[in-house]
């Protein structure tokens, strides 16, 4: 198959605007935004952020989602994330810091954070080597989950994320544009996301991409890998009320 220049030149273009590629990344918290939220986080004028939306939209990089009355946008699906993310990693550079507390902030994006709906930043990419040392993923020939892989995600999240449907890949290397390295993509990592979160080993952070790592967490996941994923990371860990989330049995025995 060969590609229409105007079609990549065309989606560089939809990008190369600074506000829409700000309301692209603010998206990249798995959120939906109202047109007014994505204005006052670009700097923008409403009527101007919606017509950046639209034009977003009719490209299909974002969806429309409406309530009643309002109207909400997303991006249109977990492959449109990891694109972008993608691109930021390859081209992007760090806003510049010029207050304590966006130098606080952009820390925690960098320490952990999601991308979209799986874990990346230092902690994501951790969590990555750590499970390719593991011997659960290998990346000899492309990202595949192994064989003892598969009983280890199975265990923890459940048979039915090993289990590939639609679409979206298993599992997908995903660049992480502060690491420069990769971090779990794909369905698997959206489900391990979600499983963590659930067990309260990670806990999403109100108002930003970014999440800490509970105590339960860091011992649970330094159970399960047999490697702290925590070593010289820049304050990822949050304090958490509750019981501790046990490990499962058979996995913290490998």
């Amino acid at each position: 198959m060969i590609l229409a220049p105007e079609s990549v030149s065309g989606f560089a273009g939809l990008l190369a605007d600074r506000s829409r590629a700000a309301i692209c990344l603010a998206l990249l918290d798995g959120r939906a935004w109202t047109a007014s939220e994505l204005a006052g986080y670009a700097g923008i004028s409403r009527p101007t952020a919606s017509d950046h939306l639209n034009r977003l939209v009719a490209a299909g990089l974002l969806a429309e989602v409406r309530q009643g009355r309002h109207r909400y946008v997303r991006l249109a699906n977990a492959e449109t994330a990891e694109l972008i993310e993608h691109v930021a990693a390859v081209v992007g550079r760090p806003a510049p810091v010029r207050s304590l507390r966006s130098a606080r902030a952009a820390d925690a994006l960098a320490s952990a954070r999601t991308c979209y709906d799986h874990l990346a930043g230092a902690l994501g990419v951790r969590l990555f080597d750590a499970m390719v040392a593991a011997g659960l993923l290998d990346e000899s020939g492309g990202l595949t989950v192994t064989a003892a892989g598969r009983s280890w995600f199975a265990e923890l999240v459940g048979s039915a994320a090993v289990r590939p449907t639609g679409t979206r890949p298993l599992a997908r290397p995903c660049l992480d544009w502060t690491e420069r390295r990769t971090h779990l993509g794909g369905a698997l990592g959206a489900s391990l996301y979600q499983q963590l979160v659930t067990r309260r080993w990670v806990l999403p952070r109100p108002g930003s991409r970014a999440v800490g790592l509970t105590a339960d967490g860091e011992q649970a996941l330094t159970e399960l890998l047999g490697a702290r994923l925590t070593d010289d990371l820049a304050a990822p860990s949050v304090a958490v009320r509750g019981q501790h989330s046990a490990v499962p049995a058979r996995a913290a025995a490998r």
